[in-house]
């Protein structure tokens, strides 16, 4: 029975072409396979884990079962390669490109803008490619479904919903720009808002109808969706015929040898069961979304792998006299397919489960993991927080088992799980089938699950729950409540269903049930996963859940004849109502260029990203993306696992054994200086102490990713622990603090404390963000072998750094080392600096080895390793007047710096700088403290310390307005700034467009009358509230440190009147690139399609200041502009001599003139510079103004929140490109979403950081952004100080979705008032379920009183 020695053959397609291939490691993925072998780049790796989406394909087969051919989206990073045997693979570069034609799924994401970046674009093209290939119709909701498994970190979503929305059948207004009587701005369905423009649908003062006067047209069309080329589905490529006529015939057994791996794919349920009993401990894969993870993230190793997907009965479906039997390797979605057709056709009562069944799958994982994970997987993999198993536990679903020894059935019941991960399945034997079975007359079945997010996130706590009464009575016969995440194992409440049989379902039985439940749910303070009273109380709310649904579903079924059950209270019902979504709704408003503008000048028009057609395609390069070198090597850092600690000895013995290892680098082979880092505080390569988990100690170089990742693990390091400090409440216990510590005093605040009438003090904690660009830190290093010579590739925001720390370390000077960015699939800061820890490694690597080296960080090292925004604790004492006049404030903050400076002073003094918000207030005393601690250093993120300096000002703010006893609107408003006044940093306010802002985003968003609705809606609803809240944004444009507001520009015109642009900047999908062409068009006066900027370089512009601090496009567009002016200049007497010429005859004339046509630019911004000693000076060119107000409901039993709507009035000056602007205002707004209400980082009070990817760390999704989001941008308001009168866009929207942070707050008290609460509360940044439903007080959380702080060590520790 030992597999044959002949090698086997593994024969697929892939984008039509055949590939056959002999030699197969089964450890290679579709994606290492792709990339590596095929050359094919467009499918990203984005987390290795089948969390991100961004390397979704096309899998096509035929199924021999169902007789039809099947199409279905998968993660490319989790497909092993050995299970493609006669399958048909489709990538992005398959369906279209930009030499010949894009496909419709390609050019409907470019045109409409939803690719910035462009690192995740592939992934959502081939997710809405593979669904119009299955329906080329699709409902809307079909699309956003389509989208459960795909990330995107640059757009805020929107858009890329609204380009595919053109493809749905149920096409609303939103896709054609229509503003007639029947547009849906005029009269929305929604009863929360009177119509447009508060009632004023599209009369004469309507925003829409922009013939308010006849100066300013406003448009809300950021595309045509008339130039779309029509979907035609019979020119997709056909199904390989090969592969139809390969289904006829006899499959053979399958086996493929790695180095450490054996993959074999029986193809009988007798070779299988043989095989099984031959290798007892081998794993059995269908779709490798959990062993794939396990080998890859955990370190585990399975010589053997057996693949049942082609076996017949473990793909079959029955239909039996008890229930519907799956065979174990049916995948998610086709148990999905076959539980709806049931539903709809068998009589309700019948499918109680199968209806629990599909609420669980509908939020489970993403369709790419469902498309390819089996249900018996999921069973046998017996996760404690498994969505099925609580189900089929509490259905009491039965598995039939299957060995040597012949088949046995059981039910799977409480004894079947035996421990962590194990049941009581013998090694020998196979699970077959599951049987998920009918439910009766008088049964009851729901279940629940609570995560972070809602789409694709495990759970926190899940439950089936079912209930069967006597027959035509309320008396409970059987009960089963079954519970996942509350034990190592899936668990039933035995106890309490125990007691509650034969009682009646009355108030009385939910009282006993939730203090049994209580009781029996018991988990340890200490107990791993953390959260422990929120997931204590879920038990109690998913009960409570489960008791008004079974009443509601006994007062309809006994039609309330026999008063079995009392009725529902009416303002109970929104409890039992499942989540839905409603339909998405957006505008986007903006400024008409001026009439009479040319048209080939297209500075203030919706231009389309310069890359996005490449982007969408899959042909933009990023670094990883470049072809490997002839002698390349790869290299993966070896890190600290202690946070603070001696290094006693590192061995790289074991490592050498490893195939394919080449060498092992750390600080001795560093041959210039150790000694790196921004403030010279940080090492290249650790030598006798590390300080944090992630410090890089050395790193392995070998000849591919996968032997050095093997090699790098086999480093042994021998520590003497030390003690870590973590947190910034034990730094301040320890005076762990960098000098200097930073203050801006001003007026008299002991005075203004003596004449408030109140005063107010309190604190508020906010949690850091990481910033999960979808591209990883990377760096290819090339080294030149001549006078020292490097290129280096890099993923960065700072070329000048990178170049910079790359020659100290090499010992060379700067000319040598040439460093070169084509874009960055994202940035957000976090490639501003830290970036060189991993090139400077990689550059010493490449000097000492002498041949190309790469590295690509996994996402959980660079999670581990990089660093994000930094954690904050803000203490204020406010006075104020009883109308909520601010008299008088005394802040401190305290941010979590790490384990180096980095940036950490210019993000306090950013956050001192905007402790103010918005708000005038006389007397200030301000403090700044950065604490160091053994955490990875933290760094630059978007906004750079001011949201959450503001944040803390938001806090403090609506606790006045609360104690006031007023409209939290009426006291923002009233301390709003006025044109001229003074900051408490006493730099004048010019341009002040704020309250402008604020009154128009007040009538856009009808707010008052929406207030009103919400009260109305909060009374009649218990347990579902809704709160709205509206806040200014004030945020500061400059880099605060002056000399860094400096940019330069090159420009060349070759002969035949192309021109080459490059400048300081780098595109990391903010379209900096775009306005400069939009910049270099209008000021050359020719089209954008004659200038071309190909990459930024250290050897083309020196010195550039980072891409960062909002600034760029301002200061390299005046650079731009500068240079393009001193050709002009040289051209000036050429166009005299020929007025009527071409800009050819202009250009070829200056040639043979002998007249340069080559000019650099160079801009600075004048007057800046601030004294913190001295307040004065001025540290800000000019601010950017911003109102938004958004509208929240949350679950009071469950700590879920939904964003109902949105809107956003933002002041961009003049825009130099509305649809970038609008794309960075939604995307800098989700982003922030995520700040406020999702990103939890979690620490082990060791420092260890456990959210390492997107498995355990969210980042909002699909589903996420506000259902109705409207943006526009202020009109009339050009801004003198900047390029065309532009405004800097990146940064300030941020902030503004602390908007929706307060709107839950608000919500939150609503609730609280229902339980008798009236008091302040504290809520901390990120209000994620887990606070929400802690701070919703009830019966429910005062059953599951918190252990105290001190008795017991906690799993993790806010940081």
């Amino acid at each position: 029975m030992a597999p044959n020695e002949t090698r086997d053959e593994l024969v697929f397609f892939v984008n039509g072409k055949k590939v056959v291939e002999k030699d197969v490691d089964p450890e290679t993925t579709l994606l290492t396979y792709l990339r590596r072998k095929l050359g094919l780049c467009g499918t990203k790796l984005g987390c290795g884990e089948g969390g991100c989406g961004a390397c979704t394909v096309m899998i096509s087969k035929y199924d021999p079962f169902r007789k039809t051919i099947l199409h279905y989206t998968a993660n490319a990073c989790l497909f092993p390669v050995c299970a493609l045997h006669h399958v048909a693979v489709t990538t992005v570069e398959g369906i279209g490109n930009t030499k010949s034609r894009l496909h419709p799924a390609q050019e409907r994401i470019a045109k409409s803008h939803g690719s910035q970046c462009g690192f995740c674009t592939p992934g959502i093209v081939m997710s809405m490619y593979t669904l119009l290939r299955n329906k080329p119709e699709p409902q809307m909701e079909d699309i956003e479904d389509a989208f459960q498994g795909n990330l995107c970190r640059c757009t805020g979503y929107r858009p890329i919903l609204e380009g595919y929305r053109t493809f749905a059948k149920d096409l609303n207004c939103y896709g054609r720009v229509a503003n007639g009587t029947g547009c849906c701005r005029s009269e929305r369905g929604n009863s929360m808002n009177g119509g447009c423009c508060g009632g004023k649908a599209n009369g004469p003062g309507c925003c829409m109808n922009g013939k308010e006067d006849n100066v300013t047209m406003m448009s809300s069309s950021l595309f045509n969706s008339s130039e779309f080329q029509p979907l035609d589905p019979t020119q997709e490529p056909i199904f390989p015929p090969e592969l139809m006529t390969q289904s006829n015939k006899q499959q053979k057994q399958l086996c493929f040898k790695g180095e450490r791996v054996m993959w074999i794919q029986p193809t009988t349920l007798k070779e299988l069961v043989a095989l099984k009993s031959q290798y007892p401990h081998a794993k059995l894969v269908v779709g490798n979304t959990e062993v794939g993870i396990e080998m890859r993230l955990k370190n585990m190793l399975y010589p053997v792998i057996i693949a049942p997907a082609w076996i017949s009965e473990m793909n079959a479906v029955q239909h039996t006299e008890t229930g519907v039997t799956f065979g174990a390797a049916c995948t998610l979605s086709s148990v999905e397919e076959v539980l709806r057709k049931a539903v709809a056709e068998l009589p309700p009562y019948k499918t109680e489960v199968f209806q629990a069944v599909l609420e669980q799958l509908r939020w489970f994982a993403g369709p790419q993991i469902r498309n390819v994970a089996a249900i018996g997987g999921n069973i046998m993999t017996a996760s404690p927080i498994s969505d099925l198993n609580p189900v089929l536990m509490a259905s009491g679903s039965k598995l039939t088992l299957v060995s040597n020894e012949g088949k046995r059935t059981i039910v799977m019941d409480e004894k079947f799980f035996t421990g962590y991960r194990k049941t009581i399945v013998k090694p020998e034997e196979i699970l077959l089938s599951v049987e998920i079975p009918y439910s009766k007359k008088g049964e009851y079945f729901s279940a629940f699950k609570q995560a972070s997010r809602r789409e694709d996130d495990i759970a926190i706590v899940t439950c089936g729950m079912r209930v069967l009464f006597q027959d035509g009575t309320s008396r409970v016969e059987e009960i089963k409540l079954s519970y996942g995440g509350m034990a190592p194992t899936t668990v039933l409440a035995l106890k309490t269903c125990q007691e509650l049989t034969g009682r009646d379902w009355n108030e009385k039985l939910l009282q006993d049930a939730c203090r049994l439940l209580a009781g029996e749910m018991d988990l340890s303070p200490s107990a791993p996963g953390g959260m422990v009273d929120f997931r204590r109380t879920l038990t109690l709310s998913f009960f409570f859940k489960f008791y008004l649904t079974v009443l509601q579903k006994l007062s309809k079924n006994h039609n309330g004849t026999n008063n079995l059950c009392q009725p529902i209270p009416s303002n109970y019902i929104s409890a039992t109502e499942l989540f839905h979504k409603d339909p998405i709704a957006n505008a986007q408003l903006f400024q008409e260029v001026p009439k009479g503008q040319a048209v080939e000048d297209m500075v203030g028009r919706p231009l389309m990203h310069v890359s996005a057609a490449k982007q969408a395609c899959g042909e933009a390069v990023y670094c990883d993306d470049i072809p490997h070198y002839e002698n390349e090597l790869y290299l993966t850092l070896v890190t600290s696992t202690k946070a603070h600690a001696k290094i006693l000895s590192v061995d790289a013995s074991e490592a050498q054994s490893v195939p394919g290892f080449v060498c092992f680098v750390s600080a001795k082979d560093v041959p210039g200086s150790n000694i790196t880092g921004i403030a010279n505080d940080e090492t290249v390569f650790a030598e006798d102490v590390v300080t944090c988990v992630g410090h890089i100690i050395g790193a392995v170089l070998a000849d591919t990713q996968e032997h050095s990742r093997r090699a790098a693990k086999a480093v042994k390091i021998k520590y003497e622990e030390l003690k870590p400090i973590v947190t910034i409440q034990e730094a301040i216990e320890k005076q762990s603090f960098l000098k200097p510590i930073k203050r801006i005093n001003k007026g008299d605040v002991k005075k203004g404390f003596e004449e408030s009438d109140h005063i107010l003090e309190g604190e508020m904690y906010l949690g850091g963000q990481e910033h999960f660009y979808l591209e990883t830190h990377c760096t290819v290093a090339v080294p030149k072998g001549e006078d020292g010579e490097m290129e280096l590739f890099v993923s960065t925001q700072n070329l000048m750094k990178t170049q910079e720390f790359a020659a100290n370390a090499l010992g060379v000077p700067s000319n040598r080392i040439v460093v070169r960015v084509k874009r960055m699939g994202g940035g957000f800061g976090g490639k501003e600096t830290r970036n060189t820890i991993l090139t400077t490694a990689v550059a010493v690597a490449a000097f000492k080895t002498g041949r190309p080296v790469r590295c690509m960080l996994d996402r959980d090292e660079d999670m581990l390793i990089s660093g994000g925004r930094h954690p904050f604790l803000g203490r204020y004492k406010v006075g104020f007047m009883k109308n909520g006049k601010i008299k008088s404030l005394e802040v401190s903050y305290y941010s979590n710096g790490g384990n180096s400076v980095d940036l950490s002073y210019g993000v306090l003094d950013r956050a001192l700088l905007h402790l103010d918000n918005s708000y005038n207030i006389p007397n200030v005393s301000s403090m700044g403290v950065i604490c160091k601690t053994n955490l990875p250093s933290n760094t630059a993120f978007r906004g750079f310390g001011g949201p959450q300096g503001m944040m803390i000002a938001e806090c403090w703010m609506s606790d006045v307005a609360r104690r006031c006893g007023l409209p939290p609107e009426e006291v923002r408003k009233l301390n709003l700034y006025n044109e001229g006044d003074l900051t408490h940093f006493n730099q004048k306010l010019e341009g002040f467009t704020l309250r402008r802002c604020w009154d128009e985003c007040l009538s856009s968003s009808s707010y008052h009358n929406r207030k009103k609705l919400i009260e109305e809606f909060n009374k009649q609803n218990r347990w579902k509230k809704r709160g709205m809240c509206i806040i200014p944004t004030k945020f500061g444009i400059s880099f605060t440190i002056p000399f860094l507001n400096q940019a330069g520009a090159l420009i060349h015109v070759y002969t035949d009147g192309s021109v080459l642009l490059t400048h300081g900047g780098t595109e990391m999908g903010q379209g900096l690139h775009t306005k400069m062409i939009q910049v270099a068009s209008r000021s050359l006066g020719i089209p954008t399609s004659k200038i071309h900027i190909s990459e930024t370089s250290t050897n083309t512009v020196p010195n550039t200041s980072p891409t960062a601090a909002s600034v760029s496009a301002d200061i390299n567009g005046m650079a731009v502009h500068n240079a393009c002016q001193a050709i002009l200049k040289r051209l000036e007497p050429i166009k005299q001599s020929n007025p009527k010429g071409s800009w050819e005859d202009w250009i070829k004339a200056a040639y043979e003139n002998c007249v340069s046509l080559s000019a650099t630019g160079f801009y600075r911004i004048p007057d800046l510079g601030y004294d913190f000693e001295k307040n004065e000076g001025k540290p800000f060119c000019y601010f950017s103004y911003g109102v938004a107000c958004s509208e929240v409901e949350i679950d009071c039993l469950t700590g879920d929140h939904k964003n109902i709507r949105t809107d956003i009035v933002m002041d961009v000056g003049t825009s130099l490109n509305p649809a970038i602007d609008i794309g960075q205002i939604e995307g800098a707004f989700v982003q922030g979403l995520g700040l406020f209400t999702m990103e939890e980082l979690r620490y082990s009070p060791e420092g260890n950081l456990y959210s390492r990817g997107p498995g355990m760390y969210k980042i909002p999704a699909f589903g996420d952004i506000p259902t109705e989001f409207y943006v526009s941008l202020l009109r009339d308001c050009p801004n003198s100080k900047a390029v065309y009168s532009s405004k800097a866009v990146g940064e300030p929207p941020l902030f503004l979705s602390a908007s929706v942070f307060y709107a839950i707050k608000d919500a939150i008290y609503s609730a609280r008032k229902d339980s008798g609460l009236t008091e302040l509360f504290r809520l901390d940044s990120p209000a994620t379920p887990e606070r929400i439903r802690n701070a919703c007080v009830d019966i429910f959380t005062k059953m599951c009183p918190s252990a105290e702080p001190g008795t017991f060590k906690p799993w993790s520790v806010r940081v």
